[in-house]
Formats: structure tokens, C-alpha cells, sequence
């Protein structure tokens, strides 16, 4: 989608639909006015209220679309962008194909991040996996933007670039499992490096884990069909730098809970197991692409909890990279087993001055938190506010949780641990025994099983699959 600015003064450009913002009350938010818009405002169907849209259409042709922006004075960016969507999905509806926006003159909230907040949400809205339709979905291709600094053009590029990174991710996540799987992965993420000179992506097969020891990524891999691989995809973006910040993704690429098997309604939704892998994965592109003065790097531990006869047992013990070994109670917790190994590796050969995990790890997490927030445990302090700073940037809202002491549930009789401690505090103990494969490093774990896909679009997130967490990691790696 092409966004470009026009001036005020003189005739508009024609566009498929004009977009008219207004503060609650009916008050205007532009200079631009047309005399059936008060004949709409004074049926009281449109008051102006945060994100709500009334299309109607004028005598002469055209269309124009009633944004509301909430009570003047108290804007910000995450319900700038929301009541933005809300507009943007009533003119796919419509089929529009290009759109003139009125940018307003703000109080609460500066204009340059009020237009972040607007070419983002425009973005991020006009995506569509259509693939497997035979009627495609119509997405605009124009925003002609009125009222605003055209200096901020390089915002506009800057925020494609990300946006086009949470595609990367919803395309991932919304693929079939049979498609995206450990090789599918691999190959992604050596794209990036064959296109991009300053990644360098190292790959390792089933015969190299097995030298590494790392016992439980290819225990919970090896039912499936598709060998389990680790992917290890570096940034250097300021080689002069000690900090080494390592963002470790969880791939499940299809979870059916092994012989812990899980239901139908449980299994739907299990493709999207590997979210925390693409996430790590588009946050490194992405940072290379922008060239970000930060040396990171994604680790992705990718296999598929089959079940069949070779899947690992119920009862039987695993050893990590670390040496640190784990009693199986479960094998629908997986997630934490692979993330283990991938951590234990990365302190042992990446030495990262900061470590985040990112996976869809818990039930408990969704229950607790539901769809809109992601769980936060950290064992320091200033990566738990870095990430609860970009968490309110971005509008990826994040929750802290603590690591009280539950290590006791998690003790094993013939092992150094369980690999499940029951249902209480679920998302907790997944935590500590993540933590234990951290040693000393400053470390965050990120639950994203609720907000990496949605049970129906909402927002702009116009399909299940969000790419939640990429523009928060990016905006977090923008600050160091």
C-alpha cells in the first residue's frame, strides 16, 4: 500500500472514500466539512465516540466515513490506532481502494506520534491470508493523508518495515502445519541471511543436537517426520558493543500433546504453536532491515509433538544441553523442554548480557489473562521495565507476574525435576523451570499462548493470527 501526504489548500484529490475524524460530541477534528455531514450528526447515529464509524453517501457521488477519536484532550496511541482499525475494516468491506485521511490537530498526544499511531494501524489492518479463498480479499491501496508534516515521511518507511514483519509472523502462524514445519523455518531464516549481509544464520541438524546433548528438544521432536533443528540467526549491528541481547522462540510447529493427547477443540489451534519462533525470527530481520545499532540474536528450537510410536513416554527421563535432567509427567508440556535446551545452549555459547524467551506456553496464562494481555516473569528488574516501557508504546500490553518459591511442586524423585508441577499456578511454575536453565542472566519470559491468536479478528489484527510481540521487541531493541 502506497501512503503519501496532499496539501490542504486547493482541490482534494479524488479517493473511494473519505475518512473524516471527530472528537465526541460531534465535534470536528479537521478543517474539512460537507453540509450532509451535519444532517448525519444531527440523527445522533454518530456521536463521535472512540472508534465509532458512520459511512454514508453524499448527493454528489463518493463516500465518506464518520471516524470518532473519543473525547478531545485524552488521546493516545493505542486507541488512535484501534478506532483507526475499526474505520479501515469497514472500507475493506466496502472495497474501497484508495482512502483520504483528515489528520486532526491533537492535544493530549504529539502529532508525530499520533501519526505513527494512525500509518501503523493502517498497515497493520490492510492484511489478508486469502490464500486458500477462491474470492480474494480487496485491500486498499492508497492513503492520501491531508494535515500532516510531510517531513515524516521516513516514519512511513520505518513503520512498512515493521509492519511487514508482523505479516511475516501472521503468515507463518496462519500457514498449515504441513507447510511450516522445522524445514520451512530453517529455510526462512537462511533467506535472511543469503539477503541481508549482516545476518549470519547457522543451522543445527539432528546429529549435531544429539553432540550438543540437548535431550529434550529432540525427545519432545522425535515422533515427527521432520527432523527437530535449532535455528540460530545473528545481528550485528554494533560489533563495538558488549551487549548481546539473545531472544530465544519457542517452534512447536504442531502441538497434538503427545501421548498426553489433547482434545479436538484443543488441537485446533495448535499450528500456531511456533509463534514465539517466528516472532524471534521477524525481530531479527526486521532489526537488520532498520538498520538498529543492537546486536541480537534469535534462537529457535522447531520440531513437531507428534504422536506415534516414536514419540517420547510418559515417565521417562531427559537430560539438557545443561546436564540438568527432566522427568516427563506430562508431554503436552513441551513447550518448556525445548525452551530449556535452547536457553542452556545460548548461555553456554552466546553469552548474552540479556535473555528473552517468547513461546506460547500456557493454558494458565490465557485463563488468567485471556486474549489482549501477555504474562511477564523476569529475574531482573530493569529487563522487566525495558519491556513494560515498549509493552505501553506499542499497546502489546504486558502483565508481571512473580516467581514465588513453587520450586518444591517441581521436585523429582528420580530426576532434577518434573516437568510439570499441576494445574495452580501453572504459568508460574513454567516460569521456574525456565529459570533454571538461566543461570545468572538477566531474563525475561514472555507467555504469549493468549494474545498470539485471537479466537475471531479483532482490532487490527484482521485474522486470528496477531504477530504480537515483534513490534514490542523491535521498539524495546530501538531503546538500547
Amino acid at each position: 500500500m502506497k501512503i503519501s501526504f496532499v496539501k490542504e489548500k486547493g482541490k482534494s484529490p479524488k479517493a473511494d472514500v473519505l475518512l473524516v475524524p471527530y472528537w465526541e460530541g460531534g465535534i470536528a477534528a479537521s478543517s474539512f466539512s460537507h453540509p450532509d455531514i451535519q444532517s448525519v450528526l444531527g440523527t445522533k447515529d454518530f456521536q463521535g465516540k472512540s472508534g465509532e464509524v458512520v459511512l454514508f453517501y453524499p448527493k454528489e457521488g463518493g463516500r465518506i466515513l464518520l471516524l470518532g477519536l473519543g473525547k478531545k484532550g485524552e488521546e493516545k496511541a493505542e486507541p488512535v490506532r484501534c478506532a483507526f482499525a475499526n474505520a479501515w475494516k469497514k472500507i475493506v468491506d466496502k472495497k474501497g481502494k484508495s482512502v483520504l485521511f483528515f489528520f486532526p490537530k491533537w492535544d493530549a498526544i504529539t502529532p508525530l506520534d499520533a501519526f505513527r499511531a494512525v500509518v501503523e494501524a493502517a498497515f497493520l489492518s490492510n492484511y489478508a491470508f486469502d490464500g486458500f479463498k477462491k474470492e480474494k480479499v480487496s485491500l486498499v491501496e492508497e492513503l492520501l493523508i491531508s494535515g500532516a508534516e510531510s517531513k515524516w515521511e521516513k516514519e512511513i518507511e520505518r513503520l512498512q518495515v515493521i509492519t511487514s514483519g508482523v505479516h511475516f509472523v501472521r503468515d507463518l502462524v496462519n500457514g498449515n502445519a504441513h507447510d511450516v514445519g522445522s524445514e520451512r523455518l530453517a529455510k526462512e531464516a537462511q533467506g535472511f541471511a543469503k539477503k541481508i549481509s549482516s545476518i549470519k544464520t547457522t543451522i543445527l541438524n539432528k546429529k549435531q543436537l544429539e553432540d550438543e546433548g540437548m535431550g529434550l528438544l529432540l525427545a519432545v521432536g522425535q515422533g515427527a517426520v521432520e527432523e527437530p533443528k535449532l535455528i540460530i540467526s545473528s545481528y550485528s549491528g554494533d560489533p563495538k558493543s558488549k551487549e548481546k541481547i539473545v531472544l530465544v522462540g519457542k517452534g512447536i510447529t504442531f502441538d497434538t500433546g503427545g501421548l498426553s493427547l489433547k482434545p479436538t477443540d484443543n488441537m485446533l489451534a495448535m499450528k500456531s504453536d511456533m509463534a514465539g519462533a517466528a516472532t524471534v525470527l521477524g525481530v531479527v530481520r526486521v532489526a537488520a532491515e532498520l538498520g538498529l545499532k543492537v546486536n541480537v540474536t534469535a534462537v529457535a528450537p522447531v520440531c513437531e509433538n507428534a504422536i506415534g510410536s516414536h514419540c517420547y513416554k510418559l515417565g521417562d527421563v531427559y537430560r539438557a544441553c545443561n546436564g540438568k535432567t527432566v522427568e516427563i509427567l506430562n508431554t503436552d508440556a513441551e513447550g518448556r523442554l525445548v525452551l530449556a535446551d535452547a536457553m542452556s545452549y545460548a548461555v553456554k555459547y552466546l553469552k548474552p548480557t540479556w535473555m528473552i524467551d517468547v513461546g506460547t506456553l500456557t493454558g494458565s496464562i490465557v485463563v488468567a489473562l485471556g486474549e489482549e494481555i501477555a504474562g511477564l516473569f523476569s529475574n531482573d528488574e530493569k529487563v522487566a521495565k525495558a519491556l513494560e516501557d515498549s509493552s505501553v508504546k506499542t499497546g502489546e500490553i504486558l502483565w508481571r507476574l512473580p516467581l514465588h518459591d513453587y520450586r518444591e511442586a517441581l521436585k523429582s524423585d528420580i530426576a532434577d525435576m518434573i516437568n510439570t508441577g499441576g494445574r495452580e499456578a501453572g504459568s508460574m511454575k513454567c516460569a521456574l523451570l525456565l529459570q533454571e536453565f538461566v543461570g545468572t542472566t538477566p531474563w525475561a519470559h514472555l507467555d504469549i499462548a493468549g494474545v498470539a491468536r485471537m479466537q475471531k479478528p479483532k482490532g487490527y489484527s484482521p485474522t486470528k493470527a496477531t504477530g504480537w510481540g515483534l513490534r514490542l521487541l523491535i521498539d524495546l531493541l530501538e531503546r538500547r
